[in-house]
């Protein structure tokens, strides 16, 4: 009796051990997917007039991140965390970073909505979205996925499911880190002080 119960947690344990192996090297290809990504040019209709990545300064990096105003969680959660982690800076990095975020929901989603949305997390937050075709071919060369699921018995009617990175730009569209989705400002922390020091 005794041996089969062991067998059966030793194989519970190999399976367990080898799920964890998989989802290591799924958030490993995960984070080294921003090497391999075409960024680029980005310009767009925004709650400060018309954004592109060309107006910052040499020394300036966009926080980018993909996201919507009806988001229950993630969004609000990045942002956050966005808005913390630029707060800690020194003062010489802070305005070197211009938090940025692509809505990738333009049914719902517009400039006035944004503008609102984003008062709550500072006034430098940059808003913006724009047509399908638009944001279909800057979500290609970051490497951004989103799809619509319906709620139809919600008062939103539906959700948008969306990749929740964050991305970090320079003004000819380079992305320097893609920083994976965290409730906590460390990975955001690194990735700005290591990025900011080699710029």
């Amino acid at each position: 009796m005794m041996t089969r119960r062991w067998r059966y947690l030793s194989v519970g344990g190999v399976v367990l051990l080898a799920a964890c192996v998989l989802l290591a090297y799924q958030w490993w290809r995960a984070g080294e997917a921003g090497t391999e990504l075409e960024g680029g040019p980005i310009s767009l209709p925004s709650t400060h007039g018309e954004f592109s990545l060309s107006q910052l300064d040499e020394d300036q990096l966009a926080v980018i991140f993909f996201g919507y105003t009806w988001c229950p969680d993630v969004c609000p959660m990045s942002l956050a965390v966005v808005r913390q982690v630029r707060q800690q800076l020194p003062a010489r990095h802070r305005d070197r970073v211009v938090p940025v975020m692509i809505s990738v929901d333009p049914e719902r989603d517009t400039l006035a909505r944004l503008e609102t949305y984003l008062a709550s997390f500072g006034d430098d937050f940059i808003g913006a979205t724009g047509s399908a075709e638009q944001l279909e071919d800057i979500a290609e060369r970051y490497g951004v996925v989103w799809r619509k699921v319906e709620a139809p018995e919600s008062s939103m009617d539906y959700t948008v499911d969306h990749t929740a990175s964050l991305y970090l730009v320079d003004p000819h569209g380079e992305i320097h880190q893609r920083v994976l989705h965290s409730p906590t400002p460390g990975p955001l922390e690194a990735a700005l002080n290591e990025t900011l020091g080699a710029m």
